[in-house]
């Protein structure tokens, strides 16, 4: 009985503690394809796992940074691009002040104010 009572004590303790790490990866992975500005790869990874930009935008950062902001920062155009057509339109507003790459703040005036 003591053996039955480690195993399902160990088997519920290694349930609980993988569910953050999973959050982690998540987010690495996202951070990672937008540094690579890989948009066909975060696209399918962002279907595979049920996500939208919109919903985990607020909850995830990248080295300190809003995604829009990373992306910025990376250069990532076209990640950065998809990211500003995925949000809503206040949102993009809020965070072109963060927005440092040219390019990027083209397609937010843009998406902004048309």
């Amino acid at each position: 009985m003591k053996k039955l009572l480690a195993v399902l004590t160990i088997a519920l303790s290694t349930t609980f503690t993988t569910a953050p790490v999973q959050a982690s990866d998540l987010g690495q992975s996202v951070c990672e394809y937008i540094a690579a500005d890989d948009k066909s790869r975060l696209r399918s990874f962002l279907k595979t796992n049920k996500l939208k930009i919109r919903n985990i935008f607020d909850g995830l950062e990248c080295n300190g940074s809003n995604l829009l902001a990373f992306a910025s920062s990376q250069n990532a155009v076209k990640t950065g691009s998809l990211i500003i057509a995925k949000l809503p339109k206040k949102t993009v507003a809020a965070n072109i002040a963060g927005i440092t790459q040219s390019d990027l703040t083209a397609a937010a005036q843009k998406r902004v104010n048309g």
